[in-house]
């Protein structure tokens, strides 16, 4: 397969992932960041990555946010919101965070492609993107991409849609935004 044919059947895979994506659902997480004191994030290996990328854009648009791990993360309590990321639906690090946030009466949220796994079957709030992950990378049909890239990368886009229609919710603007933004690079 050339290049640009890769190039091609991997943007069609993430814009199928992203279009599968609900709407209300997405608006309703929205609603939840609205709403809560304070933000702490988590997500393990590429998809950790993809969530530091939203929780930068969250502080972009002034929120209280913070990611699991870090020495400033705060505890959380009531008013607060866990979000995570567990792509196939079962992570035992992800596991024990939301047990830990609910016996705080903080609320959760997941980001997932397995709906039905235990992971946001635990949460108050579940985002689906269905996309390939390592839960189902083994079989047909496979990505052109390897293991979870395709959920990966459409977490990067319905992040970024996010934060849209987050900014909107929030009266922000991209000044606003750009103001937030590090002086130190």
């Amino acid at each position: 397969m050339t290049l640009a044919a890769q190039i091609d059947r991997a943007a069609a895979e993430l814009a199928q992932a992203a279009a599968g994506t609900d709407p209300a659902a997405l608006s309703a997480l929205v609603e939840e960041l609205t709403c809560a004191k304070r933000v702490v994030t988590y997500g393990c290996g590429r998809e950790g990555l993809m969530m530091r990328a939203l929780t930068m854009r969250l502080y972009h648009l002034g929120l209280d946010v913070q990611v699991v791990g870090d020495m400033s993360c705060p505890p959380l309590g009531p008013g607060d919101l866990l979000l995570v990321s567990s792509g196939p639906g079962q992570l035992s690090t992800v596991a024990a965070l939301i047990q830990q946030a609910k016996a705080a009466k903080a609320r959760t949220a997941c980001v997932t492609a397995q709906p039905a796994g235990p992971d946001p079957i635990a949460c108050d709030r579940v985002l689906v993107i269905p996309a390939q992950t390592m839960a189902d990378d083994q079989g047909a049909p496979q990505s052109v991409l390897p293991m979870g890239s395709v959920f990966e990368g459409a977490q990067f886009l319905i992040f970024e849609l996010l934060i849209l229609q987050l900014r909107d919710r929030l009266g922000k603007t991209s000044a606003t935004m750009r103001a937030c933004h590090t002086n130190l690079e």
